[in-house]
């Protein structure tokens, strides 16, 4: 059996563990919360974990890249279409799909792990913001250091 220091001296890459409570959730306002888990900017990855209240809602977007989503606990949909994420549930998204998400039920948990950037649409679908993982890496950095978290150790790189 090898050990964490005998695997790295032949230069085998080791596994990386974050706990569940290793890095905070940050208040984005209403009882919503973020926590960024992992940017990789150069592959375009962003993983993220929210929790949602009933009656939240993420601008209309298009994304750049696939999103792959789990629910944990809760209840959301896309207004856009009829089925309804609940616990257990994966959502495949791809790149150019275009939804609004609205959460169902308090307490909504969901990891998402996206590729590329939302593009936040007007009502006529013009682009009016732009989010990737580097941009929602720096608000979530500056929310933790306004809410007193200090500066987590979020996967970068």
């Amino acid at each position: 059996m090898l050990d964490s220091q005998n695997t790295s001296s032949r230069n085998t890459p080791l596994a990386t563990h974050i706990g569940a409570d290793d890095l905070p959730f940050v208040e984005i306002g209403g009882g919503n919360k973020l926590k960024v888990i992992h940017v990789r900017a150069a592959e375009g990855l962003w993983i993220v974990e929210n929790i949602f209240q009933a009656g939240y809602e993420v601008a209309t977007h298009r994304h750049t890249g696939p999103v792959f989503g789990y629910t944990v606990a809760g209840a959301w949909k896309y207004k856009e279409y009829d089925y309804v994420n609940r616990a257990g549930s994966y959502l495949h998204e791809p790149a150019g799909s275009v939804h609004t998400l609205h959460c169902v039920e308090d307490d909504t948990r969901v990891w998402f792990q996206m590729y590329g950037a939302n593009l936040n649409l007007t009502v006529d679908g013009r682009i009016e913001s732009v989010t990737d993982g580097a941009a929602a890496l720096d608000a979530y950095l500056a929310l933790c250091q306004a809410q007193g978290f200090g500066r987590p150790n979020v996967l970068v790189g």
